[in-house]
């Protein structure tokens, strides 16, 4: 802190000293100065990052439903994403779960975004949709302020979740807008979650590539860590999460 300058000539500090001694005061020093502020004060980093922390656990609890109000990542590769998520969310790339019904993707992919919350990052805003409830929302008709003006958003939201990709039957309509949309954000370089039934490749069965076909999965491989869930089913288990 810079040492105190005067503001006024001697003979003006010389009359407040007067006044002062009339009434007593004159004997009375400056106290010290705290230069460190509180951490239970603004100004202070910690009082900053508890309140970033506040505002974007009140958005992700928005944007979660009831049932994954409680949940929390645990896999380790998902943690890993996260923290790139949190050092810097143009370089962390998107993150695809895949694996049978009731593994806890969706338990998993609603805990990253809320410990990607929990860092308190700087600009926190986040939306979660299905798959089934996305492509009815970009079809004419499916919103009131135009499918364009809802890719956009979907495009730019610093966080997304598209849960369920793959249920739906594919169609020309569904390839293009996630086509649009995966690009939209691989461009913009916009962090995604993916969550699927549906292996990203399966030479015995049924994939992505299948359902989606070669343009999308190819995309997906570009910009995705690919994490595989396994398990038992955890919804007949203890009526747990998908």
């Amino acid at each position: 802190m810079p040492e105190p300058s005067t503001i006024a000539g001697g003979a003006v500090l010389e009359r407040f000293q007067r006044i002062l001694d009339a009434r007593g005061l004159g004997h009375i020093t400056a106290g010290p100065t705290d230069n460190q502020p509180n951490p239970d004060e603004p100004g202070h980093p910690a009082f900053h990052r508890r309140q970033r922390t506040e505002i974007a656990l009140r958005r992700w609890a928005t944007a979660t439903p009831y049932r994954y109000q409680q949940a929390t990542a645990t896999h380790p590769a998902i943690l890993g994403w996260v923290g790139r998520v949190i050092d810097d969310p143009r370089t962390a790339g998107s993150l695809f779960l895949t694996g049978p019904f009731g593994t806890g993707k969706t338990h998993e992919a609603y805990g990253a975004l809320r410990r990607v919350a929990e860092a308190g990052p700087d600009r926190f805003e986040v939306m979660a949709v299905t798959a089934p409830d996305l492509y009815a929302l970009l079809r004419p008709g499916g919103s009131e302020r135009g499918a364009e003006y809802e890719l956009r958003r979907l495009a730019t939201v610093p966080l997304l979740l598209v849960d369920d990709l793959g249920t739906e039957k594919i169609s020309e309509f569904t390839e293009e807008a996630t086509y649009r949309l995966l690009n939209e954000r691989y461009n913009h370089c916009h962090p995604l979650i993916i969550t699927s039934n549906l292996p990203a490749f399966d030479p015995n069965g049924v994939d992505l590539v299948d359902k989606l076909g070669e343009r999308i999965a190819s995309r997906l491989a570009q910009i995705t860590t690919v994490v595989a869930m396994e398990g038992a089913d955890r919804r007949r288990q203890a009526g747990g999460a998908a």
